[in-house]
């Protein structure tokens, strides 16, 4: 067996971190791709030239042609929308066919599991969650339940997928009833999911055997990991989290890829911090949002929503290097800052005259901690144009080396801008 070549990319904050740049960037020098969580709730945006993509569930290593990618079975796939993504690829001449496959254990998200989303929502309130309303966590409720639907059974006869999802829909109905939720159309369903059965079945494959081809051939393959740290469901700001495990453990499960391949973990986060939705956010400030919003950043991809924006954590962003086992981060988003003639950082939250080093467990706690920080000098000057570590502003270097002493995790990657050629290594 060739020795592995495994790296993981995943994000240490919340999500939105600018992984699609940077995995689009690793993915030069690649051979697959791998998507190992999450549904099209998540958006990874890369930006070539003048070129805009925004990917969804497609891994980012499609828009380099020698890669190829592989949505695996710890992704929930909405059909219809990944048909759209694959035609939108394929109108702007990016190739999917014998580049992107679909791993048949992936289990399918249905118009049922978007009902059930925004009725949940709508009952919440003023508790409400803040998710995208397209279905990913009743999915993944589903999938534990065992009694969903996984993209396999697209291959099957059609009068046998008819009956498996008429008897969904049916249960589903039955509970609305109870619930409040939309009613759904069994019909509708059925015609809906025959339409993809027939578009998607080419792309179908056993994703455990793939990943494992690639990796005993010694292949160079990145595990593409979507939402952050921080919304995995058993690591995150519970219940203000996303309903897939987000980390590198995460990574493993979800592709079939046992952690003996894996060589590094990337972990890449913002100079300052940004979530979309509810839960608690310890160093948010309006004031930074207001300016970032105004340079028009930070808006999500998915949804366009205008993100929370607030200082850089320390505290959060050390406890995600000790999860993932990182062994170098990619910084995104340094310019963002340029203009600040004061940057804060935060060292530790004060809770209840304590001051901790570490997030507290309860949501409850986080909801009343406040952050402590350490003020470090702006560097006034636009950091766009630089291509290595010493084209920085000094002060810019200073910043980044006092965050890698307070996470405990060394920089290997920077990116200063939205394109590919404002991406360099450190050092």
């Amino acid at each position: 067996m060739n020795k592995p070549k495994v790296s993981v990319v995943l994000g240490l904050q919340w999500g939105d971190e600018g992984k699609g740049k940077i995995l689009d960037v690793m993915a030069s020098e690649a051979d697959w791709v791998l998507r190992a969580q999450g549904g099209n709730n998540a958006g990874h945006t890369v930006e070539i030239g003048s070129e805009k993509y925004v990917l969804h569930l497609v891994p980012s290593g499609i828009l380099r042609s020698k890669v190829s990618c592989l949505i695996a079975g710890g992704a929930v796939v909405d059909p219809g929308g990944l048909i759209r993504e694959i035609e939108g690829l394929t109108q702007r001449g990016i190739q999917t066919r014998s580049r992107l496959f679909l791993a048949s254990q992936a289990h399918l998200v249905l118009p049922v599991h978007r009902a059930v989303d925004r009725g949940f929502e709508k009952k919440r309130g003023r508790s409400r969650i803040g998710t995208t309303g397209r279905g990913i966590g009743p999915a993944y409720s589903d999938k534990m339940a065992r009694i969903g639907l996984r993209a396999g059974e697209l291959a099957l006869p059609p009068g046998e997928l008819a009956k498996r999802l008429r008897e969904r829909v049916e249960a589903h109905n039955r509970a609305a009833r109870v619930q409040g939720w939309e009613k759904i159309s069994a019909t509708g369903t059925i015609r809906e999911m025959a339409r993809a059965a027939k578009f998607l079945r080419p792309y179908l494959t056993d994703g455990v055997s793939v990943a494992h081809r690639a990796v005993a051939a010694g292949k160079r393959i990145l595990i593409e990991g979507a939402q952050g740290t921080f919304l995995d469901v058993d690591h995150g700001t519970y219940p203000f989290v996303t309903s897939s495990h987000c980390t590198a453990g995460g990574a493993c499960t979800g592709t079939g890829v046992p952690p003996t391949a894996i060589r590094r973990v990337v972990g890449v986060l913002k100079a300052y911090t940004t979530r979309v939705g509810g839960g608690p956010f310890v160093t948010e400030d309006g004031t930074l949002g207001h300016l970032l919003h105004g340079m028009g950043r930070e808006f999500g991809s998915t949804t366009g929503r205008a993100r929370r924006c607030g200082w850089f954590d320390a505290v959060l962003v050390r406890r995600a290097v000790q999860l993932n086992g990182v062994t170098e981060m990619a910084m995104t988003n340094l310019d963002g800052l340029d203009g600040l003639e004061k940057i804060p950082v935060c060292i530790g939250y004060r809770l209840r005259n304590k001051v901790l080093r570490e997030p507290p467990v309860e949501v409850s706690d986080w909801e009343k901690c406040r952050p402590v920080y350490r003020m470090f000098e702006g560097w006034c000057e636009p950091t766009t144009e630089a291509r290595q570590w010493g084209d920085l502003p000094k002060k810019a270097r200073t910043y980044l080396s006092a965050i890698k002493e307070l996470v405990g995790a060394p920089l290997g990657i920077i990116s200063v801008g939205a394109g590919r050629e404002q991406t360099f290594r450190h050092g």
